[in-house]
C-alpha cells in the first residue's frame, strides 16, 4: 500500500519533454564535489509518477543487517545497460543528461534504478554510491524525483553541515565530482503525512 499522492497545481502538461539543463543551478562543495539542481525539470511530472507507479514491476528486498534479516523501507526496480526503460519520458530524460553531462563526465548514464518510498516511514539510510567505480573516481548520479516531495541531505563524510533539498514533482539533482566518495545522502523517515515519491537514479557504467 501507499500513501495518497496529491499532485501539484503548478505541474504543467502542456510541453514535451525535459526542460533545458542549461539552467540547473550548480553548488561547489567541499572535497571537490558539486550538485546541479534544477526543480520542475520535467513537464508533466505528476501524469509520469502514476505511469510509473501502475507499471513498473516494483519488488520488495531484504537484506541482513548484523544478525537478522530487515526489509529493505522501500520497493525498487532496476533497469541494466541495454534494457528498455519502462516509460518514454525516461527515454528522453536520459538522452537529455547525456547530451548535456557527456562532454563533462567523459561517458553516457547507462543504467537506471527506481525506488518507491511509499509513505514517510519508508526511507534510504545515509551512504555513498560506490558500489565499482564510485568508490575511487569522480563519477555523476542524476536523480529525478517525481510524486509528493520528499528531503534529501547531503552531508560531508568528515564531518559538517547537512544539506537539504526537497524534492519531488518532476525535480533534478545531479551529484558530480567526488560526491559519492567524499559527501553521503540519505532520504530520512519522516513523520510529517507524507506521500508517495518515485526517484530515479541514472548512473554510469558500474557506479551503484
Amino acid at each position: 500500500m501507499t500513501g495518497v499522492f496529491q499532485g501539484s497545481l503548478l505541474d504543467c502538461t502542456g510541453e514535451d519533454g525535459p526542460r533545458p539543463l542549461g539552467s540547473a543551478r550548480r553548488t561547489r562543495l567541499a572535497h571537490g564535489a558539486w550538485i546541479d539542481v534544477l526543480p520542475g525539470w520535467i513537464p508533466g511530472a505528476d501524469a509520469l509518477f502514476e505511469r510509473l507507479l501502475a507499471t513498473v514491476p516494483w519488488r520488495a528486498e531484504s537484506r541482513r543487517m548484523y544478525d537478522k534479516v530487515v526489509d529493505v523501507p522501500r520497493l525498487l526496480a532496476f533497469y541494466e545497460e541495454g534494457s528498455a526503460l519502462p516509460d518514454p519520458v525516461l527515454d528522453k530524460a536520459k538522452a537529455a543528461l547525456d547530451a548535456h553531462y557527456t562532454p563533462e563526465l567523459s561517458e553516457p548514464f547507462r543504467t537506471a534504478g527506481l525506488c518507491l518510498y511509499r509513505d514517510g516511514r519508508d526511507s534510504v539510510a545515509w551512504h555513498g554510491d560506490q558500489i565499482g567505480r564510485g568508490a575511487t573516481e569522480d563519477t555523476m548520479v542524476a536523480i529525478l524525483s517525481v510524486g509528493a516531495p520528499r528531503s534529501l541531505l547531503l552531508r560531508p563524510r568528515d564531518g559538517g553541515e547537512t544539506i537539504r533539498h526537497d524534492l519531488g514533482h518532476g525535480d533534478l539533482i545531479v551529484m558530480g565530482g567526488s560526491c559519492q566518495r567524499t559527501w553521503e545522502h540519505a532520504i530520512p523517515k519522516s513523520g510529517r503525512a507524507a506521500g508517495p515519491r518515485i526517484s530515479v537514479q541514472f548512473r554510469p557504467r558500474d557506479v551503484r
